[in-house]
């Protein structure tokens, strides 16, 4: 266990072993949460939450839907052009 100490500003450094097991890089936003026992900080998600409706306008096909068989076969067909590519 780990001990840190509370600045005259109000500052508490997260030590090292911590933030690298995280990946918490200097900027990170936290939320605050007072818990019974103590205070929990979790990151800010990068990424505003969203559903599956609103992610999947981002591919920008605007054709008739595919079939899985169809997917698959565009999957397969370009996995081997990028392996014959990469062959040369």
């Amino acid at each position: 266990m780990e001990t840190t100490l509370l600045s005259s500003k109000g500052q508490v450094i997260i030590p090292k072993t911590i933030r690298s097991s995280h990946h918490w890089k200097p900027g990170t936003r936290f939320v605050v949460e007072d818990v019974q026992g103590g205070v929990l900080l979790k990151p800010v998600s990068s990424f505003p939450v969203t559903d599956l409706e609103k992610g999947l306008g981002c591919t920008g096909y605007k054709g008739p839907a595919k079939s899985l068989d169809e997917i698959q076969s565009a999957i397969d067909d370009e996995m081997a052009r990028t392996w014959r590519k990469g062959q040369r």
